[in-house]
């Protein structure tokens, strides 16, 4: 079985983001499924595709809003507006409808689509019903634009509450038109309308194809640390909530470091708070911290930061939001919505630094994610069959 992931930005092996992390591990449980799978989508500015020959490149596209300049910003929501396309997608039209459909032709014959979330699926959607299709919804995305839209300014509010009208529909009809629905928690199916077992599975996912090799005793350096792209959204709130709520709660000694890019107006006024910005290694990062908070308070989908910290074995007190999609919590993993009880676990993992083998964890996400992607394509095989007779 061929198949072509149709993605926004294409695997460029550097696995920089969540998103990134989980499009690999979905491509590579395909594979070891057995179907051949070919990615068409872009590249970010100045990188390539990790594995060029199963690759078709639209060209080189920054769709970070962070990233661009206030006439860019302003040219994306008037073409937004004029186009009715959300916001994310509109960004995604680079190039014309010929353009994708003469990428496709060059993929080669195939039998169906994976359409991987809803911002390229929904810039270019009326190219992709020709063939049955598989849906991956990494987010249940109009429920996270309206948890924007409601810590959001006047302006960006009405904005994000037009895409959370627009993403309904969409993924309404993406669902709809799809044989089969993967998400990456167990509430996002029946958020979406697809809850029964005939119509979607739920992917486990992992950070890589073998378990994080154990790296004996750690050097700790610092009591708590968290690392994420915190100009988007939903993680922008979870912090937000951690520094304005939990951080007030810690002695003054307590050590906290946050790294990543962080959009303006993030303070903390805690003295053991430090903004370290973008660090070379981010698994030696969270490897150097007693306890890793997982502060998960808005949007849908997986924490990768979460499973990350399984895998490794890290010790971590998480919100229930930082839990989504995933069936099994660690022993050293303490769970809580109370700021004040989520400070008092801090202090007590940092003081009680427990470890524990992470290989195990992975073990049981690969098992469960080849199962349900194995699931997902005996669904796309019959469609294929019925398509083709």
């Amino acid at each position: 079985m061929h198949l072509l992931f149709a993605t926004s930005i294409v695997p460029d092996g550097a696995l920089a983001s969540g998103y990134e992390i989980a499009n690999a591990a979905i491509i590579a449980a395909l594979r070891r499924a057995g179907a051949r799978v070919t990615v068409i989508g872009f590249t970010w500015p100045g990188k390539a595709a990790a594995d060029p020959e199963n690759t078709v490149v639209l060209g080189a596209i920054d769709v970070r809003t962070e990233n661009a300049s206030a006439r860019q910003k302003l040219a994306w929501v008037g073409k937004a507006l004029l186009s009715g396309l959300t916001f994310a997608s509109v960004k995604l039209r680079a190039v014309s409808d010929s353009d994708v459909l003469a990428a496709i032709e060059r993929a080669g014959p195939f039998d169906g689509y994976v359409l991987n979330s809803v911002q390229f699926a929904g810039a270019f959607e009326k190219l992709f019903g020709d063939r049955p299709s598989i849906f991956v919804a990494h987010n249940v995305e109009h429920l996270s634009a309206r948890e924007n839209a409601a810590a959001a300014s006047f302006f960006q509010r009405l904005l994000f509450r037009r895409e959370a009208r627009l993403l309904e529909t969409m993924e309404e009809r993406l669902c709809r038109r799809a044989r089969f629905v993967f998400t990456l928690a167990e509430e996002d199916r029946a958020a979406l309308g697809v809850a029964s077992n005939d119509r979607s599975a739920v992917l486990p996912l992992v950070t890589g194809a073998k378990a994080p090799a154990h790296e004996g005793v750690r050097h700790i350096d610092c009591d708590a640390a968290l690392i994420g792209t915190w100009t988007w959204q939903p993680n922008r709130i979870g912090l937000d909530w951690f520094l304005g709520r939990v951080v007030p709660h810690l002695r003054p000694g307590f050590r906290i470091r946050i790294a990543g890019r962080m959009p303006s107006g993030v303070t903390s006024t805690h003295p053991g708070v430090e903004f370290v910005g973008r660090v070379p290694d981010a698994r030696a990062f969270v490897r150097s911290a007693a306890v890793i908070p997982l502060i998960s308070t808005a949007g849908s989908g997986v924490q990768l930061k979460t499973i990350e910290t399984f895998e490794l074995g890290l010790p971590s007190v998480a919100t229930s939001r930082s839990l989504r999609g995933i069936d099994h919590r660690p022993a050293n993993c303490v769970v809580t919505d109370d700021p004040v009880d989520f400070a008092k676990a801090l202090e007590a993992a940092a003081a009680d630094v427990r470890d524990v083998d992470g290989s195990a964890f992975h073990r049981r996400q690969v098992k469960a994610l080849d199962a349900a992607i194995r699931l997902g394509l005996e669904k796309l095989v019959p469609a294929r069959q019925e398509a083709f007779a």
